[in-house]
């Protein structure tokens, strides 16, 4: 009981610095921070421009498949859009964006 009283004699004599607790939640706050870059953000950056490389090398003749699953032969292509031939006498026009793989040159 009487080291109860003790501390509580020390804690009422030091009131805390007021500065003190703000620069530890700054600090706290750039370590989440960094924390969420490092665990969600960075990656996602790398994704994103692996997949920027991908559609951008996409050339005619490439076999190819749509986020929505449309595996088709790249028959045309534009800046921001691709012509895809998915059977004999079925073209569809799909936005380069929306390419989810590239598998190479078809073979016919």
């Amino acid at each position: 009981m009487n080291t109860i009283l003790a501390v509580a004699a020390v804690l009422q004599a030091q009131p805390p610095a007021a500065g003190r607790t703000g620069a530890v939640m700054m600090i706290y706050l750039v370590a989440f921070i960094g924390i969420m870059w490092f665990l969600i953000l960075g990656p996602q950056r790398k994704m994103q421009k692996k997949h920027q490389e991908m559609i951008s090398a996409v050339q005619k003749g490439d076999e190819v498949m749509t986020e929505g699953g449309l595996i088709g032969t790249v028959v045309h292509l534009t800046d921001d859009r691709l012509t895809v031939k998915t059977g004999d006498n079925t073209r569809v026009i799909v936005a380069r964006a929306k390419i989810a793989r590239v598998f190479g040159a078809a073979t016919e």
